[in-house]
């Protein structure tokens, strides 16, 4: 049956499905272990639940979708010096290769969240798998500059697309707690360690094979998700476009964040100040202002304002914001000095992150869900983002002749703090979903997050270059320079978690806890 099928008779005020304890549950609403695919009904057992099968076939699913989307967004950053050559990119347009993904994906994640919840939302996830696939094809397939950058775009909205719902189907899927812990802790490991996954296997794949292949093994990935998505997710038909169709307020929203986004990618071609990052920057506020606008006056409006009235979710976003701008320094700037300073190739890179994807899977496979269950996830966001300052602060004194074990390797393992800091954030973000707006709720914890990347790429890139060429210019050996530069984006990252975790402290509530 659809998940959204079933609303209380009373004409008193509806408190969200997600929010009320089982003794309120109207008897027309299906609990927890009676949620199920097409076809399928609950049996008394739980070990043969096949509801239960179902979800967790679903989670299986929507963790294979998300984890090919982020592998995908790192498996290129080791690639791109074989893609230079190969293809004869310039320097500024090898940066496309990123940004025409990055563009279209932090542009559209609102926008294809709220169709989820107006149309359905696993139509929407099966659409963008498939458009991801096909668009992977034609990246794979790429014989010039301008046919890559294009189907680079096209990944970016199909995965746009995917990920904007992914998360709000395992929120109408999992009620029960400790279960949605779980399945939100399976999420958060598809993109805590999926970067670290993307980026050994990128190495591999270029140096065994050519760069083509990180993007034709998405194929068989994607075919089969498809394929299994069609049996496993929920025939949910969403609300109605008439519930929210608002193509004004689509066509504000899509055209204002993809002019922020691309003013911010910019900002280390043309700079903070100059006149087309403050001229594309104020059309940006200009455009999002009258979204917003828009959406307090509008009769339906395509973000419900009652979104954002949740405490835990401005906070959670605006704290993921922080967090994911500073961890671009590990994620990335880590890699650059492996390979620029120490001399890694492009496979050794990727082995020598490999660490971190494993404590980052052990810990929020393994105990996140737990913890947050006891303590709450406000104080297991806590404990996480400690971890991570710890390790961006160690980073900040890495010599330029830096050994692997005792200069690397205990930041590698101190990256556990984003297998506890991202299921917790998750779920924190999620908290003021109910099941008619789960979709736009992960559409904003997704948009965030996009724009704290590029927030992260557009400062800590900058600082870093420009310390790099003033030591460049005061005599320094290449070395010292990058090494400069890279110690100065660490140092700002790590005030960026300070911050991050300021405002967890000071914004988020604390949870009672909830013992086993």
């Amino acid at each position: 049956m659809a998940v959204d099928a079933a609303r209380p008779a009373s004409g008193a005020p509806e408190r969200p499905a997600l929010e009320r304890p089982a003794l309120e549950r109207p008897a027309s609403e299906p609990a927890d272990s009676e949620i199920t695919a097409p076809g399928l009904r609950a049996s008394g057992s739980p070990g043969s639940d096949p509801a239960a099968r179902t979800r967790g076939l679903a989670l299986g699913v929507i963790a294979a979708g998300m984890l090919t989307i982020t592998l995908d967004g790192s498996i290129v950053t080791v690639a791109m010096p074989a893609v230079q050559r190969d293809l004869g990119f310039s320097s500024t347009g090898l940066s496309w290769v990123v940004n025409a993904y990055l563009i279209a994906f932090g542009s559209l994640l609102l926008l294809a969240g709220r169709l989820g919840d107006l149309i359905g939302r696993s139509r929407v996830f099966m659409a963008g798998t498939a458009v991801f696939t096909v668009a992977s094809l034609l990246a794979g397939a790429a014989t010039t500059p301008a046919m890559l950058i294009a189907a680079r775009f096209l990944q970016g909205v199909g995965s746009a697309m995917a990920s904007a719902v992914g998360l709000g189907i395992l929120i109408t899927l999992f009620r029960e707690p400790r279960e949605r812990a779980r399945a939100i802790a399976v999420f958060s490991f598809t993109g805590a360690a999926g970067a670290s996954v993307g980026q050994v296997l990128g190495g591999i794949l270029t140096d065994a094979l050519s760069w083509h292949w990180i993007f034709f093994i998405n194929l068989p990935i994607g075919v089969v998700t498809l394929l299994v998505a069609r049996r496993a997710l929920p025939a949910d038909r969403g609300t109605g476009l008439a519930g929210g169709a608002d193509a004004v307020g689509a066509a504000l929203v899509t055209a204002g964040l993809m002019l922020g986004i691309y003013s911010v990618v910019k900002v280390e071609e043309h700079g903070w100040v100059s006149a087309h990052t403050l001229g594309l920057g104020a059309a940006s506020v200009a455009m999002l202002g009258a979204f917003a606008v828009r959406q307090a006056t509008t009769r339906t409006p395509l973000m419900p304002l009652r979104i954002l009235r949740s405490r835990s979710v401005v906070g959670a976003n605006l704290v993921q914001v922080l967090m994911v701008a500073a961890l671009f320094s590990f994620q990335i700037i880590v890699a650059l000095h492996l390979q620029h300073v120490l001399g890694y190739g492009a496979a050794a890179t990727g082995l020598a992150m490999l660490p971190a994807a494993v404590v980052i899977g052990g810990v929020s496979l393994g105990v996140s869900a737990r913890l947050s269950t006891r303590f709450g996830e406000r104080a297991v966001l806590l404990a996480g983002i400690g971890l991570l300052t710890g390790a961006l602060g160690f980073l900040t004194r890495i010599p330029v002749d830096a050994r692997y074990v005792t200069d690397v390797l205990p930041v590698m393992l101190l990256a556990a703090g984003f297998g506890l800091a991202l299921p917790a954030l998750t779920a924190l973000g999620m908290s003021g979903a109910g099941k008619d707006d789960a979709g736009l709720a992960a559409g904003v914890f997704n948009t965030t997050q996009q724009i704290g990347m590029a927030l992260g790429v557009a400062v800590l890139t900058t600082l870093a270059a420009s310390r790099t060429d003033r030591m460049l210019g005061d005599g320094h050996h290449r070395a010292e320079a990058l090494t400069g530069g890279y110690q100065l984006a660490f140092t700002v990252g790590t005030g960026l978690l300070v911050a991050a975790f300021a405002v967890a402290l000071l914004v988020l509530r604390p949870a009672p806890s909830r013992r086993p």
